[in-house]
């Protein structure tokens, strides 16, 4: 964030081997974005008139982009997460690049894949190492540029950078040795780099607001010096001012939207500090990006933990809807990166959030591949606009269609059609548990009581 106040945060991340397309310049970010993430934005429309159906993306894929920040590399027992990990399904960890071992613990304990970074004292072969430690054990997502660098400054060859108007070329030079580095490695080159975050406090137009620098940026770097494969906003869902309003994630998860979100136009479009010129409002939909702290805070934000709950699983959804990647909420448990209330844990004892992501995860649950997703047609009859919907599909064929409203007070009725007559449709609510709610039989449609979370119709096929 800008101010880190209690959002003191190190860098982690999780891991799951893929390999990247090769990524170009700024007028080719078409082409870097991973076909998941192209399915997504495929089937992204707020109203539905459909008459050839929408393309489902895979259940699996949408699983694998929910993350969270953990603090092994502070000294926390790395057991302590392995239940809450597997608890809430979340596949993909962040944290900080020291105690590697206890990471391919938690790795074969839950699956989860890691994504890490090095802050502080910045030393390059120790962060290759540990990922190459991470690669061989098949636990690595990804490695990642020095976190908010605005608010905890670096130091990299002898050279200090960030914190209170200091120089970013340092910074600049140790993310394009680290880029260089990882695409050169034998072991690490399929896997992703992240960009620093907060790229929008630059306090010199060194070029970070780019994956590729394109020619006649006018960036004290030079035109085609690379990054990173992904770009990085901290765009917490609470926002600046931790006002709660409708949409909040919706907006939140906005490429283009300058608003109170410390979101993907004030870091990599207009970086918010100088003004220094990104990405154009045209492009930002296409830039990939992940995001690797967001979150809510039960003390401090609107709600308690209720909200925090439907406002994270919104925050999941959104972002995945809107083109990121991976999405990591900040933390897994109170009180660890630094004073505060965002955990989806107290000391041990799950919130809402976890128990909510728990149902979402449960009813999704899906681990094989689907190699050829179908369409399914449907419309939502009047859609407001605080109501979204996203279609999955699962290996088996059955398709998940979760629809969520983000009002803030009252509520909305809504008729999704389904195109035909379906023999079984259930229909779950994440708040409620991981049964259905309702089970019909042969209906055309099914009328949902929406308020402030997701519903999710299950059709088989």
């Amino acid at each position: 964030m800008r101010m880190s106040s209690y959002y003191v945060a190190t860098t982690c991340i999780l891991s799951a081997a893929f390999v990247l397309p090769n990524l170009v310049g700024r007028h080719s970010v078409l082409n870097v974005l991973p076909t998941a993430v192209s399915s997504a934005f495929g089937a992204s429309s707020h109203k539905h008139s459909r008459l050839t159906g929408v393309l489902a993306v895979s259940a699996d894929r949408f699983l694998s982009s929910l993350g969270v920040n953990t603090h092994v590399d502070q000294g926390y027992d790395p057991n302590s997460y392995v239940e809450p990990l597997k608890f809430t399904g979340i596949r993909q960890v962040r944290d900080g690049s020291r105690h590697i071992d206890s990471d391919v613990m938690i790795h074969q304990k839950t699956g989860a894949h890691f994504t890490i970074s090095d802050g502080g004292e910045l030393h390059l072969d120790n962060l290759l190492n540990d990922g190459r430690t991470l690669a061989k054990a098949n636990a690595l997502l990804a490695l990642e540029g020095p976190n908010e660098v605005n608010n905890f400054p670096i130091l990299y060859n002898g050279q200090r950078g960030g914190g209170q108007g200091k120089s970013w070329i340092p910074v600049a030079l140790y993310q394009k040795d680290l880029y260089a580095a990882v695409k050169s490695d034998l072991v690490l080159k399929r896997y992703a780099v992240f960009s620093p975050s907060e790229t929008g406090a630059e306090t010199d137009n060194v070029g970070l607001q780019f994956l590729t620098i394109p020619v006649g940026a006018e960036a004290i770097f030079p035109d085609k010096a690379r990054f990173a494969d992904y770009v990085n906003p901290h765009n917490y869902v609470s926002g600046n001012g931790n006002q709660y309003g409708d949409n909040q994630a919706w907006n939140a998860a906005d490429p283009t939207l300058n608003g109170r979100w410390d979101g993907l136009y004030g870091n990599n479009g207009l970086t918010w500090a100088h003004h220094y010129k990104g990405y154009s409002d045209q492009q930002l939909p296409h830039v990939a990006r992940v995001t690797t702290e967001t979150g809510w805070d039960t003390a401090v934000n609107a709600g308690g933990e209720h909200t925090q709950g439907t406002v994270l699983t919104n925050t999941y959804l959104a972002q995945f809807k809107r083109g990121w990647q991976y999405t990591f909420i900040y933390e897994m448990r109170d009180d660890e990166g630094g004073a505060g209330n965002q955990g989806l844990y107290h000391k041990s004892a799950p919130k809402l959030a976890a128990t909510y992501i728990h149902n979402l995860t449960t009813i999704l649950a899906d681990s094989g591949q689907l190699a050829h997703p179908r369409r399914l047609t449907y419309s939502i009859s009047n859609q407001p606009e605080t109501v979204h919907d996203l279609l999955l599909q699962k290996s088996s064929g059955t398709f998940e269609l979760i629809v969520w409203d983000e009002r803030v007070k009252g509520s909305d009725n809504v008729t999704v059609a389904l195109g035909g007559k379906h023999q079984t449709v259930k229909v779950y609510d994440v708040t409620t548990g991981t049964e259905p709610v309702q089970v019909l039989k042969n209906v055309r449609s099914v009328s949902l009581g929406l308020s402030d979370h997701a519903m999710i119709i299950e059709v088989a096929r």
